[in-house]
Parts: C-alpha cells; sequence; structure tokens
C-alpha cells in the first residue's frame, strides 16, 4: 500500500512536470528550459542528501550515470514533444512506452503477480492505453515527427526508470543525485555545441524550475515506491503520470478530452484500487 501510494505520488508529480516543461519549451528552444529543469532538480536532491543519505558505491554511480544519460534525452524529447503538442495525445503516447519496458523487466526479474494483480495491471496497461487513445484538439492528428519524439521519449523515461531501480537499495540518494549531476552536465555540454542555435527568446524561468523540481520530487517518490514494492506495479501506476497532464491541459489550455480518455481514467481508478487489495 505504501509502494502504491508513493508510485500515485510519483504519477502526479511528473504529470505536473511534464505540463509546466511543455509550456516552457514553447517559449524558447527546449534545451534552453532543460538548462533551467535539470539543475533546478539536482538543487533539490542535493537538499535531501542529509536527510535521507547517500552512499556512492561504484554500482550506484554506474547505475546513476546511466540513468543520468536517459534523463537528459527523456527531458530534451518529451519537452520537444509537449512543446510541438497536443499534449493531451502526445503525453499518454510517452505512458505507454515507458510503462511496457519496466513491467518487462520486473517480470523478467521473478516479480510475482497474484490474483487481483492478474487484474489489476492489465487493467492499468489498457487505462494507460485508453488515456492516449483518439485526436488531439480540434480533431486533429499529431504530427509523425512529433509521434516518434514521444516514442522515443517513452523509452527514454522507461530506461531512466529502470536504471534507478538497478541501483542499490541502500544507496539513499546517491543514484538521484548521480543522474542528475550527468544529465545536467550533458544538457549544458549540448547547449553550448548548439549555442547559436538556441535563439534569443528566454525561457519560462520559473515554470521551468518548477517543471525541475517537480521532476525530481517524482523521481525520489519513483525510487521510494521501487524500492518498497515490485517494478512491474509502480512503472505501471507511475505511468498513468498522463492524467495529470491531460487535466492541466484542459483546464489550463482548453484542450477538448476524448470520452475515450474519461473511460480510462475511470479503468486506472478501478485498476489502482485492485492493486490497492495486494
Amino acid at each position: 500500500m505504501i509502494a502504491l501510494l508513493l508510485a500515485l505520488g510519483s504519477s502526479l508529480a511528473y504529470g505536473c512536470a511534464d505540463f509546466l516543461g511543455g509550456l516552457g519549451a514553447r517559449k524558447a528552444h527546449v534545451l534552453r528550459t532543460v538548462m533551467i529543469a535539470a539543475p533546478a532538480s539536482l538543487t533539490v536532491e542535493l537538499l535531501l542528501w542529509p536527510f535521507l543519505g547517500a552512499s556512492f558505491d561504484p554500482a550506484t554511480l554506474a547505475w546513476g550515470a546511466a540513468s543520468g544519460v536517459a534523463s537528459a534525452a527523456a527531458f530534451a524529447l518529451l519537452y520537444r514533444t509537449l512543446a510541438i503538442g497536443p499534449m493531451n495525445v502526445l503525453s499518454p503516447v510517452t505512458a505507454v512506452i515507458s510503462a511496457m519496458l519496466p513491467v518487462g523487466v520486473g517480470l523478467l526479474q521473478g516479480e510475482h503477480l497474484g490474483p487481483a494483480r492478474l487484474i489489476g495491471l492489465p487493467l492499468a496497461l489498457a487505462a494507460v492505453v485508453l488515456v492516449s487513445a483518439g485526436h488531439g484538439a480540434d480533431g486533429a492528428r499529431p504530427l509523425r515527427t512529433a509521434l516518434l519524439l514521444a516514442i522515443g521519449a517513452g523509452a527514454a523515461i522507461a530506461l531512466q526508470l529502470v536504471f534507478l531501480h538497478q541501483a542499490p537499495s541502500g544507496s539513499g540518494v546517491a543514484p538521484l543525485i548521480t543522474g542528475r549531476a550527468v544529465s545536467s552536465a550533458v544538457t549544458l555540454a549540448a547547449a553550448g555545441l548548439m549555442f547559436r542555435r538556441l535563439g534569443s527568446e528566454k525561457p519560462a524561468y520559473a515554470a521551468s524550475a518548477t517543471a525541475g523540481v517537480l521532476d525530481s520530487l517524482a523521481n525520489l517518490l519513483f525510487l521510494l515506491a521501487a524500492r518498497s514494492g515490485d517494478l512491474a506495479v509502480v512503472a505501471v501506476i507511475t505511468a498513468l503520470y498522463p492524467a495529470g497532464t491531460v487535466l492541466l491541459a484542459r483546464s489550463v489550455l482548453s484542450e477538448h478530452i476524448h470520452r475515450g480518455r474519461l473511460v480510462g481514467l475511470g479503468t486506472a481508478a478501478v485498476a489502482v484500487s485492485l492493486l490497492a487489495l495486494t
């Protein structure tokens, strides 16, 4: 139950972070947004160090660094995807992809699925698919480029979560700090190489920084959830984060919510209830 609540909190934080990051990327080049979001995330994790501890052994550094590279790719791909829009289609597509790989890894590692999970887990996956169904705003389908970016973002998110899960359970926030330091370095290096192509537009500083803070909190909640529960279940619950993005896009940007997505939200509620029984 604790793992489930932590995963739900992670899902909510990811959804809000993606919405704000997507808004920030609409005002300036995506790398300008990530240049603010990634260091903001690192600052939060450094502040958590004295309270949660950190052990920087070789395995932790290796898995943390791998998650950092995946995180940098996820930041750039996802925010660029959401900047192109429509958010209420592309964000769920990333969730479908990001749920598949961690579930497969968890099952291959021998995680057991009881009767409630055998029903709840497929329902949760179906909910992610339903939330991603339909057309975007004004009935228009997203561009092929946007869909490819969304798929790439989902794969990068999945790898980030799997790598974090592989880090030793007694390492505290060390894998998060290592990962975010690496992702910040990769981002700054990419920005330096592409400086002339970044344009002169100023990013949305507050939205970008807040997105980074929320992303950091989401990573922390996911890590705690994965350490206290099964990766297969935690990953699927976390992958419901587009619900937050979709609802924010509806209330702030007036993007239309397709009826199928409303069914998906209801299915997600049933799935979470079933998984809570375990």
